[in-house]
């Protein structure tokens, strides 16, 4: 929401800045605006300008360095992951699998997360080892890797691991030892043309079949891309599907169903909650991602069809904290005949599991906008500081999310 109307639009502010004095600058007064609702790409894109801006790598940095909370203890969590150590080794491999005979994806996730981390310990503290590991794995998996392959999950590789890839690319950016250039081509040659091939087909499936994740995720990809390739065409695919698009990814699909709860907080339920409490967090994450990339291109997802997505979010966090919320029968078309199932409960399956995607959430919606997040900022205190990957399992749900909200979302 705009706080005052003689300021001038954050696009306008994102586009003119230059460096960290402007970064720093959007940090404090210009954080307050909301981006526009535009349709179309910004002329320039904004980097580092997908999880996270310049100001939000300086704020971490001032406030680690002079040892305050809650920063501190997110830095601690971040160098007490194995992933973030700067002797972490790549596996880079030209096929990776997700589904099916011959998976080895883990290989994948587990290196975009050091990559990750590394990354993130570099910009923070400034240790040229860390940056020099995370620029060994980027360029090693960009030159290396050809083929992303399996069964129908080989989407859910390309979606997740697409966005996950690109934001680590983007924080290495500018790095002597980082070929960008390898990295944008590689991400546009394997991973764009299976991103692009689900949102415009879905697997031949019927167009409900796919829960919300797919299309979040795979979203999420060609957004990231977009951004780190300066790829307006693919910004543009991401912005217009969020808004509008067939799947179950897109905003009004994944989240049917409005409600006020007794207390007079709006709520909406979210697409999988019948389903299963896991799917919902991380649904959480994988349109928060989306929602953040494109705030810091100066576009407001977060409170598009009236902070639709807020909505959602307080109705996860409210189920996960143990609380009731209402539950509107879910009915759906499966398969390629789109034969008819129905959900009729709230799903109380991972119910209170822990995932790393409150914080992005609970400080943007709370502290840039000044809402009273009720729910999200209940939960946020149960899982603070927030870790990454390697913090929450070793399967792939513990890698959905990259993680380290509180380092680098406090405000």
């Amino acid at each position: 929401m705009s706080r005052s109307p003689q300021l001038p639009s954050r696009r306008a502010l994102l586009k003119s800045a230059g460096g960290l004095t402007a970064a720093l600058a959007l940090g404090s007064a210009a954080s307050a605006l909301t981006p526009t609702t535009a349709d179309a790409a910004p002329a320039t894109f904004t980097h580092p300008g997908m999880l996270h801006n310049a100001g939000d790598i300086n704020r971490a940095k001032v406030r680690v360095a002079a040892g305050t909370d809650p920063w501190l203890s997110g830095w601690n969590k971040l160098t007490a992951n194995s992933h973030s150590a700067s002797t972490w080794t790549n596996r880079a491999t030209a096929t990776v699998v997700r589904g099916g005979t011959g998976e080895n994806y883990t290989l994948l996730y587990n290196d975009i997360a050091a990559a990750y981390q590394n990354a993130l310990r570099w910009k923070v503290a400034g240790t040229e080892a860390n940056a020099v590991c995370a620029a060994n794995i980027l360029n090693a998996w960009s030159r290396t890797l050809t083929t992303v392959t399996g069964n129908a999950d080989r989407f859910l590789a390309a979606g997740i691991y697409g966005w996950e890839f690109a934001n680590a690319c983007e924080l290495m950016r500018g790095y002597s030892g980082f070929d960008l250039a390898a990295a944008q081509e590689m991400l546009a040659r394997v991973f764009y043309p299976l991103n692009n091939q689900f949102l415009t087909g879905h697997n031949d499936a019927c167009i409900t079949n796919y829960w919300a994740n797919w299309d979040l995720c795979t979203m999420g990809s060609v957004m990231a891309i977009g951004i780190l390739n300066d790829d307006a065409a693919k910004y543009d695919q991401a912005v217009t599907y969020f808004k509008s698009g067939a799947g179950n990814g897109s905003i009004k699909n994944a989240v049917p169903f409005l409600y006020t709860d007794s207390d007079g907080y709006a709520l909406g339920q979210w697409q999988e909650s019948g389903r299963d409490q896991g799917h919902s967090l991380m649904g959480m994450g994988q349109m928060g991602a989306i929602c953040e990339m494109a705030w810091n291109q100066g576009d407001d997802l977060y409170s598009y069809d009236d902070r639709r997505f807020f909505k959602a979010a307080q109705y996860v966090a409210k189920y996960n904290l143990g609380l009731d919320v209402p539950f509107t029968t879910y009915t759906w078309g499966t398969g390629q005949n789109c034969s008819q199932q129905s959900q009729t409960v709230v799903s109380a399956t991972a119910r209170g599991q822990a995932r790393p995607v409150w914080a992005q959430l609970h400080f943007h919606y709370n502290r840039r906008l000044n809402l009273d997040d009720k729910y999200i900022a209940q939960i946020y205190a149960t899982v603070a500081p927030e870790g990454g990957g390697g913090d929450y399992g070793t399967t792939s749900g513990g890698f959905d999310q990259l993680g380290f909200g509180t380092l680098m979302y406090a405000k």
